[in-house]
């Protein structure tokens, strides 16, 4: 028979029989959880399941019919003799070689015999005898022509084990079977069966800590399942695996200098760098050695990529060019997207690619509230992006070439933290810049390493040419820094020092209108400035009626609204729905799948604005996205709504234009006033006009004396403010307010006397 020996290690169980340092079994029991517990579980799960015995809970008596059919073979005889125990084995497991039954029975005769010393009469040992027979056929038959072979069957008992359980795992064992006790509720219950621990042994190792309620058989089952399925997603595996930051001194722009074919030798390996650098070391120099670095890669001949402070979002046509089916499984996404994958030039290199994807998304299927929709978008971006950089990257590669994609600003979002994160894990060193401080960057990583210095400096553009390098002298830093110390949280701003901004429109009572109206905007309530964007209040109102049917009083009220940076429409409508608009019959080619192409808008000749600082042109062009995505004018997106708002607002009259170009977002606001005193109605494109002016940041009033409903007709919903103020009064002559009148059209009693005087 086979002696059970001392464990000293988990391994010496996958050990044949002639490596092991002594000559025999092991039979443990595990108790507590580790890390390297699970591992091992999981192999040994997987050695059972191929050649062993699992069991799951007890093992379930003989029944009935297994009892007829062996009462039908083997009859109900018993002798308490190994002669006789060697024959019945012979007969009911004829697949076992003499020297396994041999064992066998000599085992099965000690645990008889034990019993037979504890008071157990005949009919007893008899009926433990088949239910030993019973067990051997119907739950072992597949390992007892094992035994004493070089490969040790193994078997793994899950639960607390019974009497007669633990009776015949010690047959098995003595007669030539690794065996593994799973006891999630610890030894106390093991104890009462085998307190001297004579059948098994305790496994302990330090760090042990009892079992979490998730880990069992089933969980390891899943987890190999999808191990399985995992390999088969990886296909061939590559020949090339990363060492990532393994070969790097820690002196980041020079690790990267550094040539690929010097910074390792083993040929199974390509050597990279993940590298994020925090502030500036020197501001004054800055910026040369960000232009000598990457006029060195670029001498080198090593491909480069720059990306400055935003990873720009799939087009619709990148996204377009991913094949892509619909879902039920997570597995099954991953293969069909995995395809997309395509660098015929070099097997290997795709393999790498393959690989890093799948290793990648694997980890983000692990994140919290991850779900297969969500997964599937994350993918899709990945291929997106991959394609886009990959001829840059690529070009032409073999081993041991190693590109570099440095990426200004830091990440802002989990997509492009999670793109980085796959560049880091194939043939590319990836660079991460934050000199700004203030700026965070989103990306964490196991692999990537950190480099902190403590000055902070603002940096736009990254120096790709000489003419783009512009290095400030030590007392032009000093000078931004007190600058950032006095517009930085304090109340103080300086001259346009915002260059986005949001209108949130003011709910107010009409005696407001006048007091609000010339303030600053950073005096209002409701200012707000976060994340370089400010948060500017705006009137948008309708004033109806006459207050006290006083003219001259409502005239005079109008007159003080008039300002420097007022525009007054006497007229209606005020912009003439058939007057010229050169840019009207090129809007159909502005404006694809819900966006603006800004840039085909900019590059038109017909484009007006030009000539405006960009950051304006900006401000005009995301005001013009956001009215149409809002739908605010009635009929958006339906017969073609949208382009009228599109020639409308790229063809505004140009006092309109002035002051938006010289709109400082602190200060004070644009004013559009719009008077109508009689029955003519104003126009769709006064009604979109008025709504662009209000999400650009102006103060728009219209003042209807007459109390008519005009411009709420052409609007989705309430989105101005309405003041009854009044009497209704008609027919009211609009006075001369002096500078800052759009649209007034002199009498010629008027013109007479302007001559005259």
């Amino acid at each position: 028979m086979f002696e059970r020996k001392k464990l000293l290690d988990l391994e010496e169980y996958f050990l044949d029989l002639g490596s092991r340092r002594e000559h025999g079994v092991f039979f443990c029991r595990i108790c507590g959880y580790h890390a390297k517990v699970k591992a091992f579980v999981q192999k040994y799960y997987d050695s059972a399941r191929k050649s062993g015995v699992v069991i799951e809970g007890r093992i379930p008596n003989p029944d009935e019919k297994n009892l007829a059919y062996y009462g039908e073979i083997m009859g109900m005889d018993f002798c308490m003799e190994k002669s006789f125990l060697a024959a019945s084995l012979q007969k009911w497991l004829p697949r076992m070689n003499g020297y396994q039954r041999e064992n066998v029975a000599q085992s099965l005769y000690g645990t008889l015999e034990g019993m037979q010393r504890e008071g157990k009469n005949e009919n007893m040992l008899k009926n433990a005898y088949i239910k030993f027979m019973c067990w051997l056929y119907y739950r072992f038959e597949r390992i007892v022509n094992q035994l004493g072979a070089e490969h040790v069957p193994k078997i793994l008992y899950e639960g607390e084990v019974s009497n007669y359980e633990l009776k015949m795992l010690d047959i098995l064992s003595h007669a030539g079977c690794d065996i593994v006790l799973l006891q999630y509720q610890g030894d106390a219950s093991y104890q009462k069966l085998d307190p001297a621990s004579k059948v098994s042994d305790v496994f302990q190792m330090p760090g042990m800590e009892p079992f979490p309620d998730t880990f069992h058989l089933k969980f390891i089952r899943k987890e190999l399942e999808q191990e399985m399925e995992r390999e088969r997603l990886y296909g061939q595996k590559p020949e090339l695996t990363n060492a990532t930051n393994a070969w790097i001194e820690g002196k980041g722009l020079s690790d990267i200098r550094k040539e690929p074919r010097l910074r390792g030798e083993d040929p199974k390996l390509f050597y990279n760098c993940f590298l994020r650098i925090c502030g500036v070391e020197d501001k004054t120099t800055y910026l040369n050695e960000l232009y000598q670095f990457q006029l060195e890669l670029k001498n080198s001949k090593r491909s480069l990529v720059v990306v400055e402070h935003q990873i720009q979002q799939p087009t619709m046509e990148e996204i377009n060019a991913i094949h892509r089916k619909q879902y039920a499984k997570q597995e099954q996404m991953l293969m069909d997207l995995s395809a997309n994958i395509k660098y015929t030039a070099n097997q290997s290199l795709q393999r790498i690619l393959v690989k890093a994807f799948l290793d990648v998304l694997f980890e983000e299927a692990g994140k919290p509230d991850m779900n297969l929709n969500k997964l599937t978008n994350k993918a899709v971006y990945l291929l997106c992006w991959l394609n886009r950089y990959q001829p840059k990257l690529f070009s032409n590669w073999k081993q041991p070439d190693i590109g570099c994609f440095i990426y200004l600003g830091g990440c802002r979002t989990e997509l492009e933290a999670m793109f980085l994160r796959f560049l880091a894990r194939i043939p590319v060193d990836v660079l991460v810049l934050v000199p700004d401080l203030s700026r965070a960057c989103c990306l964490t990583d196991r692999l990537l390493y950190e480099i902190h210095y403590e000055q902070s400096m603002a940096v736009e553009k990254f120096p790709r040419e000489n003419a783009e390098i512009r290095m400030g002298t030590a007392a032009y830093h000093a000078e931004q820094e007190l600058d950032s110390v006095l517009y930085q949280d304090s109340g103080m701003y300086r001259d346009r020092q915002y260059g986005k901004s949001n209108a949130v429109s003011l709910q107010t009572m009409y005696e407001e209108i006048e007091l609000l109206w010339d303030q600053e905007l950073k005096y209002r309530p409701n200012f707000s400035t976060v994340d370089s964007v400010v948060n500017i209040p705006v009137l948008f109102a309708k004033v109806s009626g006459v207050k006290d049917g006083n003219v001259p009083a409502y005239w005079d009220g109008i007159r003080k609204l008039v300002t420097e940076h007022t525009v007054v429409a006497r007229t209606v409508p005020y912009v003439e729905p058939e007057g010229a608009n050169p840019i009207k019959p090129h809007v159909t080619a502005f404006f694809k799948n819900g966006k603006l192409l800004r840039a085909k808008i900019k590059e038109h000749p017909s484009y007006p604005y030009g000539f405006l600082r960009e950051e304006i042109q900006e401000h005009i062009l995301d005001k013009l996205q956001l009215l149409i995505e809002q739908r605010l004018i009635k009929g958006t997106f339906e017969n073609g709504m949208e382009y009228t708002i599109i020639a409308t607002i790229l063809n505004m009259k140009m006092e309109l234009v002035r002051l938006i170009q010289g709109f400082d977002f602190t200060k004070k606001n644009p004013k559009f006033l719009y008077i109508n005193t009689t029955e003519r109605m104003i126009s769709l494109e006064d009604a979109i006009l008025a709504a662009f002016l209000n999400l650009a940041g102006f103060d728009v009033l219209f003042l209807i004396p007459t109390g008519y409903q005009n411009i709420e007709k052409f609007y989705n919903g309430k989105i101005m403010e309405e003041h009854q103020i009044g009497e209704y009064l008609y027919d009211l002559r609009v006075p001369d307010f002096g500078k800052g009148l759009s649209g007034i059209r002199q009498s010629w009693r008027e013109r007479l006397f302007k001559r005259g005087n």
